[in-house]
């Protein structure tokens, strides 16, 4: 299944807890079921990020492990 996202966040380089930091602003511009692609390469956040996103009510599609990142695909849930 292919997803398309509707903002594209790239957040390698940056370290917990910074790519939900801006996953949550992404998240501000987007109306109820638009999607987010998080890339991020933070060994902490490929945990702490799933985490945000559910504990926030959005909902999270799909990771992909990639051979330098990861990718996190986070829907953002209806208003």
């Amino acid at each position: 299944m292919d997803i398309k996202e509707d903002y594209l966040l790239d957040a390698r380089g940056m370290k917990c807890p910074m790519p939900s930091v801006k996953t949550a602003l992404a998240l501000e511009q987007l109306g109820g079921g638009g999607i987010v692609k998080v890339m991020i390469d933070d060994p902490v956040s490929k945990n702490d990020l799933p985490a945000w996103v559910r504990s926030n009510g959005h909902q999270v599609l799909r990771i992909e492990d990639r051979q330098d990142h990861v990718e996190v695909y986070v829907k953002k849930a209806q208003a």
